[in-house]
């Protein structure tokens, strides 16, 4: 009889009691419990589901799980709740076709597409620029959510990189912004379904019309279309498309929100923060909002933005499962197994950082990240399956704190540390309120 994994290998350490652990702040609470009290490698039998769930939270496990036996961890539960909502994207698809759909998107997010796209980046970061000035010179200071304002930058950003100019029509014909539950409705449930679904008949009209036009554009959609399957010739059917457009603009915009919001926050809560980055602009010259050659001398603001992604990463939860039988640290994981892996407990792990819950950039120096674990920071995933926006999204930010920098200072109305509210994404519960004037 031929020996199996499961001969030779023993189990993970886990509780006696079985929970279901998902995208909730109540297993938030367990997985900060679990760690502490059973180590890096956890198994937790669930209630319902058939399979146990195994939390992971050791970047050489991780390491494996993600890229060395990437091939044998499919998409795992949870997904099925953005897959009802965004379809088949990138995010959720899987094998074969996310594949196809992976080679035929990445030429957008090359980075002369991304160059390409900055002229577009720096207007919407101007014209909120000059909404806040004019708020400004009525007033003198103000208070602002910047939850909202960065959520309406960051979707006013992902849809002009899909659509150019395209949006401005689509706003007037509409006659209200088919988008605003985006920024306005943080939910993602049910309630939601009927708005997305709405919003999706628009994108599939600019969709349509975009494969009939004669008019020459640069941006995502055209890049879409255009994009035919080397090994088959093929194009995106308008379903597919329309999946990678509705991921796009979900993905694309919460993630660049949630992080723009904690980096107000940071910069707010901290003066020698808010110094640093001050002289960094000084000294770098800059006037007004920052070109793609610019952001090379932007280097602390983008250690601004890295450490705000380990202090609060938007995707603090994400899984897989196991198509087969495996090994992680010597620990046997069957086939079916459900994987569960914590940007926010990894970023937290005091075996690669020192002082988790203090706000320092300088982690991030050049110097500083070679001495660490490539796996133990994950606020974009790593592997084949790594955010195929990861670079955009780190120009988008450095961009628009560059330019904000320049012109506002913003203060905390309230030092209470705010709560944070675990779901599909991680952000604080409630609205975080800024006092901001002109510097």
């Amino acid at each position: 009889m031929t020996e199996s994994l499961q001969d030779n290998l023993k189990n993970p350490p886990g509780p006696a009691e079985a929970y279901d652990i998902n995208t909730t702040d109540d297993s938030f609470a367990l997985l900060e419990q679990f760690y502490q009290q059973y180590g890096d490698i956890v198994r937790v039998k669930s209630k319902t589901r058939r399979s146990d769930s195994y939390l992971i939270n050791n970047s050489e496990y991780i390491k494996h799980i993600l890229l060395k036996n990437y091939q044998n961890y499919k998409k795992g539960v949870g997904f099925e709740r953005v897959k009802m909502l965004l379809g088949n994207g990138i995010i959720v698809s899987d094998g074969e076709f996310w594949r196809k759909q992976r080679r035929m998107i990445q030429p957008a997010f090359s980075k002369s597409m991304i160059a390409a796209q900055v002229a577009m980046v720096q207007k919407c970061n101007l014209k909120q620029m000059n909404k806040w000035t004019a708020l400004l010179d009525s007033q003198g200071s103000a208070e602002i959510d910047i939850s909202y304002e960065a959520s309406d930058l960051a979707l006013d950003i992902i849809l002009r990189l899909l659509f150019s100019d395209d949006v401005d029509t689509l706003l007037e014909q509409a006659g209200e912004n088919p988008f605003a539950f985006l920024t306005e409705d943080p939910t993602r449930d049910m309630k939601v379904v009927l708005k997305y679904r709405s919003l999706m008949s628009l994108l599939l009209e600019l969709i349509q019309a975009r494969r009939t036009t004669t008019k020459k554009y640069n941006d995502f959609v055209s890049v879409f279309v255009a994009a035919r399957d080397k090994e088959t010739g093929d194009g995106m059917t308008d379903k597919e498309l329309l999946d990678e457009v509705m991921t796009m603009i979900v993905a694309g915009h919460e993630t660049s929100a949630i992080t723009l919001t904690w980096v107000w926050y940071f910069i707010a809560k901290y003066n020698n923060v808010d110094k640093a980055v001050q002289d960094e602009l000084s000294l770098s010259g800059i006037s007004g909002a920052p070109g793609i050659n610019d952001l090379e001398k932007l280097p602390y603001i983008k250690q601004v933005t890295e450490e705000a992604l380990r202090m609060y990463p938007p995707v603090w939860l994400f899984t897989r499962k196991a198509i087969a039988d495996d090994q992680v640290g010597g620990y046997f994981i069957p086939a079916g197994a459900d994987i569960f892996l914590s940007p926010y407990y990894l970023h937290r792990n005091t075996d690669y950082w020192d002082n988790v819950d203090e706000f320092r950039p300088q982690r991030f120096t050049a110097d500083a990240e070679k001495q660490r674990h490539k796996f133990c920071y994950l606020p974009f995933s790593a592997g084949p399956r790594r955010c195929i926006g990861d670079f955009f999204a780190t120009v988008e930010m450095q961009i628009h704190i560059g330019l904000m920098a320049q012109k506002f200072r913003f203060e905390l109305l309230d030092d209470k540390m705010p709560e944070l509210e675990a779901n599909i994404n991680m952000r604080a519960k409630n609205p975080i309120m800024l006092k901001i004037s002109k510097r």
